[in-house]
């Protein structure tokens, strides 16, 4: 009466040794390890040998190195070894060769190469930093206005129609001041078609100037406010990337936050610069002469086509409105140093349509002076009245002027920079691409890697005490099915570590949370099970009809709980962020496991001890 046939028992214990080999690498644990690649190539043996030689020469011990998964990948023993390689394998490789800190699996080859991982560790596990970071987006606005404008200023010119000023206004508003209503009126009518994002209106402003303005519209606006998103996370994957960071978490919470996580990191003040940083660099030809410059920082009258800019040292200098080339338009940057004056220079690459715009400006002005512009966003807290007040700020300086000798195309270099140091973050800036929109980060937490440890301990203990004190009232009330379901309890355990450590995810301190509330979750299933055959004994059942009655009839009830909980484990991975998507992902794994043992593996053992057995007469419940 209670067996099963054939096929459900190899599915069980094919389930069973499965779970049991992708959970094996969590046991093994992980080595501390370099990650080396290779910027825009493969990576190579020679540069991992090249890597070990410099390592043995500063006599750092190592446990392995090899290429794996097309980077390489150096382990060692301990912690202190990793983070006295770190600095020795950059400066032996150089630049081009980003190097990460890692932990690489300790497991035997033969396992990795089956597809059986550890699990990765968390933030809170492993240790690191965690930003939120806020996205100005009155700032995105007007800087997507600001591009519109330069393209105006060429429609107009194109067209032959004559202007005043075309100019940002309020931060969210194109304002162009026209001679006359006729001017106005052709601007309009060609303008319209070419920018549908944007709103125009026409108005009449001190003394009857005719003016046109233009807004977006709250497409247009939406628009560009999910653009500054994508693009800064873009830009903070990229950054993060050149800072050697594995297995970073950057993701949006919100509409205008992003959450960036970097397990592993070490140097935190420098993570924050780099994550922070909003550089970016403007390419513009000079207008005037010296005294013209000065007599501008003066006088407070700038050309309508010139703006007003400083140089390092303070002096003025006025450069073109009109923009050659932004550094959006920047495919790849590195620093090194002038050959001719040895100082300290970033050679930039443009791509295709950058370089034809810089060469057809460049061309047409030899002989002339081009200007550099470094931007930056930043952000000063103040107190004031006993209050943090944050005080935003955008600094614009003048790194570099250089006269044009002959035209230049995707290559070329810039000097001015004061230190190798500035050379080299300004080059990773530049690489890693400029933020659509300033952020600021509005929360920085740092978990040490000490505190990691003690909080995967903290886990481990609450773990084994729950699953302990589960066991023990099992063992205990029900006996011989007790032991079912303690068995059944450590078969669901071992397959969540398995499904988590197949889908590599990320194990959080609220992931351990979840698989403590799965075993409180699991044996309630079994709970339901073994009172309902007690209650068919009382009702005079035999024991094999009491225990095939007990399985089925408690089956749909086990089913209504669990799909509940599955419904609410559903909803906090949807509208959740973080930790509680990982608390989620846990419970899901847990409650699917959870059904699969309470009911198909307590049954199997139940059938293994008293299915064989034709005049059962009494059962240990």
């Amino acid at each position: 009466m209670n067996r099963y046939p054939w096929w459900k028992n190899l599915l069980i214990i094919l389930v069973l040794l499965l779970g049991i080999f992708f959970a094996l690498p969590n046991i093994y644990g992980e080595n501390p390890a370099l990650q080396i690649s290779k910027r825009n190539a493969v990576m190579d043996q020679a540069a991992v040998d090249k890597a070990v030689a410099a390592l043995k020469a500063a006599n750092i011990p190592i446990k392995s190195a090899r290429l794996e998964d097309k980077d390489g990948l150096i382990q060692f023993r301990s912690t202190d070894a990793q983070l006295k390689a770190v600095n020795i394998v950059r400066e032996a490789l150089g630049e081009n060769y980003p190097v990460a800190l890692n932990l690489a699996p300790a497991a035997p080859r033969w396992m990795q190469d089956m597809g059986a991982k550890p699990m990765y560790l968390g933030l809170d596990l492993r240790g690191g930093v965690h930003f939120l970071m806020q996205i100005d987006m009155q700032a995105a606005i007007k800087t997507a206005l600001e591009r519109r404008v330069d393209g105006m200023r060429g429609d107009l010119r194109q067209a032959n129609i004559r202007y005043v000023a075309a100019d940002v206004e309020n931060g969210n508003e194109i304002a162009l001041r026209f001679p006359d209503a006729a001017a106005r009126d052709a601007a309009l009518k060609s303008m319209v078609g070419n920018y549908p994002e944007l709103k125009f209106s026409t108005e009449e402003r001190n003394n009857n100037e005719p003016y046109l303005t233009a807004k977006f519209t709250d497409v247009g606006a939406t628009a560009e406010r999910k653009a500054a998103v994508e693009q800064n996370i873009t830009t903070l994957r990229n950054r993060v990337n050149e800072l050697g960071v594995a297995e970073p978490l950057i993701q949006q919470q919100g509409d205008d936050r992003i959450v960036v996580e970097l397990p592993g990191i070490q140097d935190t003040v420098r993570a924050k610069e780099i994550i922070g940083a909003t550089a970016t660099l403007e390419f513009r030809l000079v207008s005037g002469t010296p005294t013209d410059w000065v007599d501008a920082e003066q006088s407070g009258r700038v050309p309508p086509d010139a703006r007003l800019y400083h140089e390092k040292d303070g002096r003025p200098i006025l450069l073109k409105r009109q923009v050659i080339v932004t550094g959006d338009r920047i495919t790849g940057a590195s620093s090194g140093f002038d050959q001719r004056s040895g100082s300290p220079a970033v050679f930039v690459n443009l791509d295709g349509q950058g370089a034809r715009r810089m060469a057809d400006i460049t061309g047409q002005n030899i002989g002339k002076q081009m200007g550099v512009v470094f931007i930056e966003h930043r952000t000063e807290t103040k107190m004031v009245d006993g209050k943090p007040v944050k005080d935003k700020k955008v600094i614009e300086q003048v790194i570099n002027v250089a006269t044009i000798q002959d035209q230049l195309a995707n290559r070329f270099q810039i000097t001015g920079l004061d230190s190798p140091e500035e050379a080299r973050d300004l080059a990773l800036l530049l690489r890693a691409g400029a933020l659509r929109a300033p952020m600021d980060i509005v929360e920085e937490r740092t978990v040490g890697p000490s505190l990691g440890a003690q909080n995967i301990q903290s886990g481990v203990n609450a773990s084994i005490l729950g699953f302990a004190l589960v066991a023990a009232f099992m063992l205990i009330y029900y006996r011989v099915f007790g032991v079912t379901a303690v068995v059944a309890l450590g078969v669901n355990l071992v397959l969540i570590v398995a499904v988590l450590s197949l889908l590599q995810a990320t194990l959080t301190l609220p992931g351990i949370a979840g698989m403590v509330l799965t075993l409180g979750i699991a044996v309630d299933a079994n709970v339901l099970i073994n009172e309902r055959i007690r209650e068919e004994l009382r009702n005079g059942l035999t024991p094999h009809a009491a225990i095939k009655a007990g399985y089925e009839r408690a089956f749909a009830t086990i089913i209504d709980s669990h799909v509940t909980t599955l419904l609410a484990a559903i909803v906090l991975f949807a509208l959740g962020a973080g930790a509680v998507k990982g608390f989620a992902v846990t419970l899901t794994i847990g409650i699917l496991a959870s059904l699969f043992t309470a009911i198909m593996v307590t049954r199997a053992l139940v059938n293994l001890i008293y299915g064989r057995r034709v005049r059962l007469t009494k059962i240990s419940i």
